[in-house]
């Protein structure tokens, strides 16, 4: 079975930060200009997913590299 990951919707993210105050594991990181995602200190809480308010985070399959 394929591991999930958090994915981000670039053209819908309005870099307003709200995904990053929500993360209690600190995976997120807004820089200038994209918002950045750390999946290794992810733990899948789906907190930014269901505070993001313009739907540009998503839970997929994570494509083995």
């Amino acid at each position: 079975m394929a591991e999930k990951a958090i994915h981000l919707k670039d053209d819908l993210c309005d870099l307003c930060g709200t995904c990053v105050a929500v993360c209690p594991a600190d995976a997120l990181e807004l820089t200038e200009c994209r918002l950045l995602i750390d999946r290794e200190r992810c733990t899948l809480c789906l907190n930014c997913v269901y505070a993001c308010p313009f739907a540009c985070l998503e839970v997929h399959d994570e494509v083995p590299v």
